[in-house]
C-alpha cells in the first residue's frame, strides 16, 4: 500500500530538549519562541517549576537541533508593582516577533485577574524591557507580524469566547500599546480536526505567495482532546486576508513522547525559522513536557493552503 511521506519531517534525535538538560531545577521544557540571531539559534523556552508556576528560559543552537541552556532563567514573574501583580502566577509560551530592529515578545501572563498577555523587547537577549500589558483578561496566544502594515503594527490573537467559539481575530496598533479595530479573521470548522478551538502557533514568515503561519487546531474525543498543526496563507500586503487554510493537519501527537506527558496528545508550537535554502525549521512542545523540532518545505506547506483549502470562516 502507497503512503504519503509526512508533511513535517521530525528530528530524527527528538526530543532536542527535556528538563534533564537545564542546569535549574525544573519539571518540564515546552512551548518555545525561536529565532534565529546573528547566525545563532536561540530558544525561549517555557518551564514549569515544581509549585507548578512557569517561568520562560533560554537555550542556544548552532544548527537548530543542539541547544545549550543558559544556566540562569531568562525571564521570571516580575516583581515589578504592576507587572508582579499581572505575573503572579506565572509566565508562558513566549513567541519573537523582529520589527524595527526589536525583537518583540509576547508571552501569557497568569494572575488571580485571569490570563492576559504581556509585551516586551530586546535587542540582544541580554536584556529585557518590559513595555504594557497589551490585553485585557481573559487572553492568550498573541503573535505580532514581523513587519508593519499601513503603519501600524499587527497581531493575530485569540481571545476566550464561547460566543465565537476560540477563534483567531486581528488587531491593529500605532504604538505596540493601544489596540484596537479588532475582528475575526479564522474559526474552527464543525466535525474537523480543528474544531474545538484554534489559535496563533508561530510567528508568520514571508513567503513569495503570502505570510504562512503555522496555527495549534484542537478536536475533543471520548479520553480527552487533541492538539494539531495546522497552516495558513495570509495576503502580503493585507494579512487580514486569508488566501488559503489548509484542510488537512500537518502534524499530529505520534511519537511517544507526544502522546504522553504532563498534557497527553498535545503537538504545540511558538516558532519556525525559515531557510535560505527553502525549508522551513518547526519547533514543537510535546505533550507539555518536551520540546521537538521537525522540517518541512515551504513551497509544500504554501500548496496546501492553494490546493486543499477550507473556508476561514
Amino acid at each position: 500500500m502507497k503512503t504519503h511521506p509526512p508533511i513535517i519531517t521530525r528530528f530524527k534525535h527528538n526530543p532536542i530538549l527535556t528538563s534533564k538538560d537545564v542546569p535549574y531545577p525544573v519539571a518540564t521544557v515546552h512551548n518555545a519562541g525561536i529565532v534565529k540571531h546573528n547566525g545563532l539559534y536561540i530558544m525561549l523556552f517555557r518551564s514549569h517549576l515544581h509549585n507548578g508556576r512557569s517561568i520562560i528560559g533560554r537555550a542556544d543552537s548552532q544548527d537548530g537541533f543542539s541547544f545549550t541552556v543558559h544556566p540562569k532563567p531568562f525571564l521570571v514573574p516580575s516583581t515589578d508593582r504592576f507587572f508582579g501583580e499581572y505575573e503572579a502566577f506565572g509566565i508562558e509560551d513566549v513567541r519573537i516577533s523582529l520589527v524595527d530592529n526589536d525583537y518583540l515578545l509576547t508571552y501569557s501572563a497568569y494572575s488571580q485577574h485571569g490570563v492576559r498577555i504581556a509585551l516586551a523587547r530586546t535587542k540582544d537577549f541580554e536584556t529585557v524591557e518590559r513595555i504594557a500589558m497589551i490585553t485585557q483578561a481573559d487572553l492568550r496566544n498573541v503573535v505580532i507580524f514581523p513587519e508593519k502594515f499601513g503603519g501600524r503594527y499587527v497581531r493575530l490573537d485569540r481571545p476566550h469566547s464561547e460566543i465565537s467559539p476560540w477563534s483567531i481575530w486581528m488587531s491593529y496598533s500605532p504604538d505596540l500599546i493601544y489596540w484596537g479595530d479588532s475582528h475575526v479573521i479564522m474559526k474552527p470548522v464543525p466535525y474537523h480536526w480543528d474544531e474545538m478551538k484554534i489559535g496563533p502557533g508561530a510567528t508568520p514568515f514571508r513567503t513569495d505567495k503570502g505570510w504562512l503561519h503555522i496555527y495549534h487546531g484542537v478536536f475533543k474525543t471520548m479520553s480527552g482532546t487533541v492538539y494539531r498543526l495546522g497552516v495558513a496563507l495570509h495576503a502580503l500586503d493585507d494579512p487580514a486576508h486569508i488566501i488559503g487554510v489548509s484542510d488537512q493537519w500537518i502534524l499530529q501527537p505520534e511519537d511517544a513522547w507526544e502522546i504522553t506527558g504532563y498534557v497527553p496528545n498535545v503537538v504545540f508550537t511558538c516558532g519556525a525559522v525559515p531557510e535560505d535554502d527553502g525549508t522551513v525549521k518547526i519547533y514543537w512542545g510535546g505533550a507539555d513536557t518536551v520540546m521537538c523540532a521537525g522540517s518541512a518545505v515551504i513551497d509544500e506547506l504554501v500548496d496546501l493552503c492553494l490546493s486543499d483549502p477550507r473556508s476561514p470562516l
